[in-house]
């Protein structure tokens, strides 16, 4: 069955109905790595896997991104074959932002006896990191506020963006091997999103084409994407993805 790459939700943090921006890339047909956590996408997760994740990569602290990690805690916690083996990929210069989003509050249990990283097995990351025996990249965003987004790249298959403005010298590089290239993108972009515009004036056709569009506003914005002539992502929507060029290891 090989890789693919399942949208928990495909739109910005308004578009309730669209779900949050999360993803989980899939081995052979099982959940392999969860691209973010934020509450509507752990619930997508659960209602689709029956299970709560075992592997996350967090892209950054925005709480459409990062809002199920209590719920995350609680039910890792409390499973004794669970707790201390998710692990969650961070990039090192998001892992400060993410303790005073998600794990800063005294008393992680009104019991006490327990902190909230407890739970998991938290892996800080640079420019890559293995999980299950294969080498992912990670690449810098444009979202918001420099060195607080980052992306994803499995060679060869995927490429993530992550929330993030126009990033072409980037993708130049991350994207060169012919890789589905899942884009933030909504009809009109701002100063922390991409617009379709936007990646009209930044990028070539051959990238423009391969780009799989997600972080938009509203099913409506979405039809208008596919009538610019550009595939839009869908809640629920599983994409099959190249075989990754990375050699695994054992």
């Amino acid at each position: 069955m090989g890789w693919a790459l399942r949208f928990l939700g495909v739109g910005n943090a308004a578009a309730v109905e669209l779900g949050s921006a999360n993803a989980t890339i899939e081995r052979d047909g099982l959940p392999w790595l969860t691209i973010d956590c934020g509450a509507e996408g752990l619930s997508a997760y659960l209602a689709h896997y029956g299970a709560m994740p075992q592997a996350l990569f967090v892209t950054h602290t925005h709480l459409d991104h990062v809002g199920g990690f209590e719920r995350l805690f609680v039910a890792t916690w409390f499973d004794p074959a669970r707790r201390g083996k998710v692990k969650v990929y961070v990039p090192a210069p998001v892992v400060p932002l993410l303790h005073q989003r998600v794990g800063s509050y005294p008393n992680a249990l009104a019991e006490g006896g327990v902190n909230f990283w407890d739970a998991f097995q938290v892996v800080p990351v640079g420019a890559s990191f293995w999980h299950d025996g294969v080498q992912l990249e990670v690449f810098p965003a444009r979202h918001h506020w420099p060195e607080t987004a980052y992306g994803l790249r499995l060679r060869g298959s995927l490429v993530w963006t992550g929330d993030t403005r126009p990033i072409p010298e980037t993708l130049a590089k991350f994207a060169d091997a012919g890789e589905r290239v899942a884009h933030d993108c909504s009809l009109h972009g701002n100063p922390s999103h991409s617009g379709i515009d936007d990646l009209e004036r930044e990028y070539p056709p051959e990238l423009l084409q391969r780009c799989l569009l997600y972080h938009y506003a509203s099913a409506e914005d979405g039809r208008a994407l596919e009538a610019r002539g550009y595939r839009v992502a869908r809640k629920g929507e599983v994409v099959a993805l190249h075989e990754t060029t990375v050699a695994p290891i054992a």
